[in-house]
Protein backbone atom coordinates (compact mmCIF):
# COMPACT_ATOMS: atom_id res chain seq x y z
CA UNK A 1 0.00 0.00 0.00
CA UNK A 2 1.15 3.37 -0.48
CA UNK A 3 2.16 5.75 2.22
CA UNK A 4 1.45 9.45 2.48
CA UNK A 5 2.30 11.97 5.43
CA UNK A 6 -0.38 13.48 6.91
CA UNK A 7 -0.88 17.75 7.81
CA UNK A 8 -2.75 18.67 9.92
CA UNK A 9 -3.18 22.66 10.83
CA UNK A 10 -4.04 23.52 15.13
CA UNK A 11 -4.60 26.01 17.27
CA UNK A 12 -6.11 24.94 20.55
CA UNK A 13 -7.52 21.99 19.17
CA UNK A 14 -8.04 19.79 22.33
CA UNK A 15 -11.42 19.12 21.77
CA UNK A 16 -11.44 18.03 18.05
CA UNK A 17 -8.13 16.81 17.04
CA UNK A 18 -8.00 13.15 18.71
CA UNK A 19 -11.22 12.30 16.46
CA UNK A 20 -8.99 14.14 13.12
CA UNK A 21 -5.82 11.94 14.53
CA UNK A 22 -7.91 8.34 14.67
CA UNK A 23 -9.28 9.17 11.23
CA UNK A 24 -5.69 9.41 9.97
CA UNK A 25 -4.04 6.56 11.96
CA UNK A 26 -3.65 5.07 8.67
CA UNK A 27 -0.71 6.97 7.92
CA UNK A 28 2.75 6.44 9.75
CA UNK A 29 4.05 9.84 9.10
CA UNK A 30 1.33 12.31 10.29
CA UNK A 31 2.78 16.40 11.52
CA UNK A 32 0.55 18.30 13.89
CA UNK A 33 1.57 22.05 12.19
CA UNK A 34 0.50 23.83 15.63
CA UNK A 35 0.36 27.52 15.97
CA UNK A 36 1.17 27.84 19.79
CA UNK A 37 -1.72 26.54 21.30
CA UNK A 38 -2.26 26.99 25.12
CA UNK A 39 -3.91 23.81 25.90
CA UNK A 40 -3.68 20.62 25.59
CA UNK A 41 -3.39 20.12 21.67
CA UNK A 42 0.56 19.71 22.04
CA UNK A 43 0.33 17.00 24.18
CA UNK A 44 -2.51 14.85 22.65
CA UNK A 45 -0.28 14.94 19.49
CA UNK A 46 2.18 13.53 20.82
CA UNK A 47 0.64 10.90 22.93
CA UNK A 48 -0.76 9.71 19.54
CA UNK A 49 3.10 9.45 17.98
CA UNK A 50 2.40 12.69 15.63
CA UNK A 51 5.37 14.59 14.76
CA UNK A 52 4.72 18.04 16.18
CA UNK A 53 6.21 21.70 14.67
CA UNK A 54 5.30 25.21 16.21
CA UNK A 55 5.13 28.22 14.48
CA UNK A 56 3.65 31.44 14.93
CA UNK A 57 0.67 32.14 12.78
CA UNK A 58 0.87 35.15 10.30
CA UNK A 59 -1.13 34.64 7.57
CA UNK A 60 -2.86 31.54 5.99
CA UNK A 61 -1.11 31.52 3.03
CA UNK A 62 2.65 32.04 4.48
CA UNK A 63 1.73 29.71 7.21
CA UNK A 64 0.92 27.08 4.74
CA UNK A 65 3.72 27.75 2.44
CA UNK A 66 6.26 27.71 5.09
CA UNK A 67 4.98 23.96 6.67
CA UNK A 68 4.81 22.84 3.19
CA UNK A 69 8.46 24.10 2.40
CA UNK A 70 10.07 23.01 6.17
CA UNK A 71 8.14 19.93 7.53
CA UNK A 72 10.27 17.10 6.93
CA UNK A 73 7.99 14.58 5.30
CA UNK A 74 8.80 11.09 5.22
CA UNK A 75 6.67 10.85 1.74
CA UNK A 76 6.58 11.91 -1.62
CA UNK A 77 2.44 12.74 -1.68
CA UNK A 78 0.65 14.67 1.14
CA UNK A 79 -2.69 14.98 2.87
CA UNK A 80 -3.88 18.38 4.23
CA UNK A 81 -6.96 18.04 6.56
CA UNK A 82 -8.05 20.26 9.18
CA UNK A 83 -8.34 19.28 13.21
CA UNK A 84 -12.27 19.90 12.68
CA UNK A 85 -12.13 17.02 9.73
CA UNK A 86 -12.41 13.46 9.45
CA UNK A 87 -11.29 11.54 6.81
CA UNK A 88 -13.86 8.97 6.31
CA UNK A 89 -12.88 5.30 4.97
CA UNK A 90 -13.86 5.64 1.10
CA UNK A 91 -11.94 8.60 1.24
CA UNK A 92 -9.05 6.64 2.85
CA UNK A 93 -8.92 4.06 0.54
CA UNK A 94 -9.52 6.44 -2.57
CA UNK A 95 -6.43 9.08 -1.38
CA UNK A 96 -4.45 5.49 -1.45
CA UNK A 97 -5.01 4.21 -4.97
CA UNK A 98 -4.48 7.63 -6.56
CA UNK A 99 -1.10 7.98 -5.12
CA UNK A 100 -0.32 4.17 -6.54
CA UNK A 101 -1.15 5.30 -10.28
CA UNK A 102 -0.97 9.32 -10.56
CA UNK A 103 -0.43 9.66 -13.71
CA UNK A 104 1.11 12.92 -14.29
CA UNK A 105 -1.12 14.60 -11.35
CA UNK A 106 0.80 17.02 -8.71
CA UNK A 107 -2.49 17.35 -6.51
CA UNK A 108 -5.94 15.46 -6.09
CA UNK A 109 -9.15 17.67 -5.63
CA UNK A 110 -11.41 15.36 -2.91
CA UNK A 111 -14.92 16.45 -1.74
CA UNK A 112 -15.74 17.98 1.66
CA UNK A 113 -19.01 17.41 3.71
CA UNK A 114 -20.04 20.10 5.75
CA UNK A 115 -22.16 19.63 8.87
CA UNK A 116 -24.99 21.88 10.38
CA UNK A 117 -27.46 21.24 13.21
CA UNK A 118 -26.85 18.12 12.39
CA UNK A 119 -27.50 18.36 8.75
CA UNK A 120 -25.25 18.11 5.64
CA UNK A 121 -25.16 21.47 3.98
CA UNK A 122 -25.32 19.40 0.61
CA UNK A 123 -26.38 22.27 -1.59
CA UNK A 124 -25.66 25.95 0.16
CA UNK A 125 -21.94 25.11 0.18
CA UNK A 126 -20.11 27.50 -2.28
CA UNK A 127 -17.96 24.65 -3.59
CA UNK A 128 -17.37 21.60 -1.91
CA UNK A 129 -14.29 20.52 -3.84
CA UNK A 130 -10.58 21.22 -2.32
CA UNK A 131 -6.88 20.26 -2.94
CA UNK A 132 -5.90 18.34 -0.19
CA UNK A 133 -3.72 15.85 -1.65
CA UNK A 134 -0.64 16.73 -3.45
CA UNK A 135 3.04 16.74 -3.91
CA UNK A 136 4.38 19.37 -1.69
CA UNK A 137 6.67 20.69 -3.73
CA UNK A 138 4.31 20.88 -6.14
CA UNK A 139 1.88 22.97 -4.36
CA UNK A 140 1.47 27.06 -2.92
CA UNK A 141 -0.88 29.18 -1.76
CA UNK A 142 -2.22 31.96 -2.18
CA UNK A 143 -4.31 35.12 -0.17
CA UNK A 144 -4.18 36.07 3.44
CA UNK A 145 -7.59 34.10 4.47
CA UNK A 146 -9.46 31.83 2.63
CA UNK A 147 -6.65 30.91 0.83
CA UNK A 148 -6.49 29.83 -2.81
CA UNK A 149 -4.25 26.57 -3.66
CA UNK A 150 -1.82 26.52 -6.69
CA UNK A 151 -0.77 23.40 -7.79
CA UNK A 152 1.94 23.59 -10.36
CA UNK A 153 0.54 20.72 -12.98
CA UNK A 154 -2.28 18.84 -13.50
CA UNK A 155 -5.01 17.94 -11.42
CA UNK A 156 -7.12 14.92 -10.84
CA UNK A 157 -10.05 14.04 -8.15
CA UNK A 158 -10.60 11.13 -6.05
CA UNK A 159 -13.86 9.74 -4.71
CA UNK A 160 -15.02 9.54 -0.91
CA UNK A 161 -15.94 12.47 1.76
CA UNK A 162 -13.74 14.53 3.95
CA UNK A 163 -16.39 15.32 6.71
CA UNK A 164 -16.18 19.10 8.26
CA UNK A 165 -17.46 20.14 11.40
CA UNK A 166 -17.56 23.84 11.12
CA UNK A 167 -19.79 24.28 14.39
CA UNK A 168 -18.10 21.61 16.87
CA UNK A 169 -17.08 24.67 18.96
CA UNK A 170 -20.20 26.07 19.17
CA UNK A 171 -21.57 29.24 17.33
CA UNK A 172 -19.84 32.14 19.11
CA UNK A 173 -16.53 30.00 18.20
CA UNK A 174 -17.34 30.29 14.72
CA UNK A 175 -18.83 34.00 14.96
CA UNK A 176 -15.33 34.93 16.85
CA UNK A 177 -13.25 33.32 14.11
CA UNK A 178 -15.13 34.98 11.32
CA UNK A 179 -14.79 37.93 12.79
CA UNK A 180 -10.60 37.36 12.50
CA UNK A 181 -11.25 36.23 8.75
CA UNK A 182 -13.46 39.48 7.93
CA UNK A 183 -10.38 41.52 9.25
CA UNK A 184 -7.72 39.77 7.16
CA UNK A 185 -10.48 39.94 3.88
CA UNK A 186 -10.77 43.35 4.38
CA UNK A 187 -6.86 44.06 4.38
CA UNK A 188 -7.02 41.03 1.58
CA UNK A 189 -9.03 43.63 -0.47
CA UNK A 190 -7.05 46.56 -0.09
CA UNK A 191 -3.68 44.70 -0.51
CA UNK A 192 -5.14 44.13 -4.23
CA UNK A 193 -6.47 47.20 -4.97
CA UNK A 194 -2.91 48.71 -3.91
CA UNK A 195 -1.12 46.43 -6.33
CA UNK A 196 -3.50 46.55 -9.45
CA UNK A 197 -4.36 49.62 -11.65
CA UNK A 198 -8.10 50.64 -11.15
CA UNK A 199 -10.99 48.57 -11.71
CA UNK A 200 -12.33 47.72 -14.94
CA UNK A 201 -15.71 46.17 -15.78
CA UNK A 202 -14.61 45.29 -19.55
CA UNK A 203 -11.62 43.74 -18.43
CA UNK A 204 -13.39 41.41 -15.74
CA UNK A 205 -14.64 39.41 -18.89
CA UNK A 206 -11.68 40.48 -21.89
CA UNK A 207 -8.33 40.82 -19.65
CA UNK A 208 -6.41 38.08 -21.38
CA UNK A 209 -4.02 37.27 -18.27
CA UNK A 210 -6.22 35.10 -15.80
CA UNK A 211 -4.76 36.78 -12.38
CA UNK A 212 -5.85 40.31 -14.28
CA UNK A 213 -9.28 38.84 -14.90
CA UNK A 214 -9.44 37.19 -11.56
CA UNK A 215 -8.32 40.40 -9.81
CA UNK A 216 -11.38 42.51 -11.69
CA UNK A 217 -13.96 39.95 -11.15
CA UNK A 218 -13.32 40.14 -7.36
CA UNK A 219 -13.50 43.74 -7.64
CA UNK A 220 -17.12 43.72 -9.20
CA UNK A 221 -17.89 41.32 -7.05
CA UNK A 222 -16.70 43.56 -3.82
CA UNK A 223 -17.98 46.47 -5.40
CA UNK A 224 -22.06 45.51 -5.92
CA UNK A 225 -24.31 46.75 -4.06
CA UNK A 226 -26.06 44.96 -1.08
CA UNK A 227 -23.46 42.23 -1.68
CA UNK A 228 -23.89 40.44 1.57
CA UNK A 229 -28.06 40.26 0.48
CA UNK A 230 -27.01 39.01 -3.31
CA UNK A 231 -24.63 36.12 -1.40
CA UNK A 232 -27.53 35.18 0.55
CA UNK A 233 -29.50 34.75 -2.20
CA UNK A 234 -26.85 32.87 -4.68
CA UNK A 235 -26.52 30.36 -1.69
CA UNK A 236 -30.35 30.37 -0.43
CA UNK A 237 -31.72 30.68 -3.93
CA UNK A 238 -28.93 30.20 -6.84
CA UNK A 239 -26.86 27.11 -4.78
CA UNK A 240 -30.26 25.34 -3.43
CA UNK A 241 -29.60 25.80 0.19
CA UNK A 242 -33.48 26.07 1.02
CA UNK A 243 -33.02 22.16 -0.19
CA UNK A 244 -30.87 21.78 2.86
CA UNK A 245 -33.90 23.08 5.34
CA UNK A 246 -33.82 24.86 8.54
CA UNK A 247 -30.15 24.32 8.56
CA UNK A 248 -29.85 25.89 4.77
CA UNK A 249 -31.40 29.02 5.88
CA UNK A 250 -29.43 30.16 8.87
CA UNK A 251 -25.90 28.44 6.96
CA UNK A 252 -26.39 30.82 4.76
CA UNK A 253 -27.62 34.06 6.77
CA UNK A 254 -24.37 33.59 8.45
CA UNK A 255 -22.56 33.77 5.25
CA UNK A 256 -24.35 37.08 4.41
CA UNK A 257 -23.51 38.55 7.36
CA UNK A 258 -19.88 37.30 7.41
CA UNK A 259 -19.99 39.05 4.20
CA UNK A 260 -21.70 42.09 5.92
CA UNK A 261 -18.56 42.31 7.86
CA UNK A 262 -16.25 42.38 5.26
CA UNK A 263 -17.91 45.44 3.89
CA UNK A 264 -17.98 46.89 7.17
CA UNK A 265 -14.19 46.42 7.56
CA UNK A 266 -13.20 47.55 4.13
CA UNK A 267 -14.96 51.03 4.57
CA UNK A 268 -13.28 51.44 7.83
CA UNK A 269 -9.68 51.04 6.33
CA UNK A 270 -10.46 53.23 3.61
CA UNK A 271 -11.89 56.25 5.42
CA UNK A 272 -8.73 55.37 7.20
CA UNK A 273 -6.54 55.40 4.32
CA UNK A 274 -7.80 58.47 3.38
CA UNK A 275 -7.31 60.09 6.49
CA UNK A 276 -3.90 59.51 6.40
CA UNK A 277 -3.38 60.43 3.07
Amino acid sequence: MPKISVIILTKNEQQDLPSCLRSVAWSDDIHVYDSLSTDRTVQIATEFGAKVTQRPFDNWAAHQNWGLQHLPFKHPWVFYIDADERMTPDLVRAVQEAVSAPGNHVAFRVRRRDFFMGTWLQHVQTSPYYLRLFRPEKMRYERLVNPISVPDGPVGEVQGFLDHHPFSKGMGHWLDRHNGYSRLEAEQIMRNRADHAGFSVLKAFTAGDFHERRFHQKELFYRLPLRPFIKFLLLYIGKRGFLDGKAGLRYAMLQAIYEYMIVLKVDELSRTDTAEA
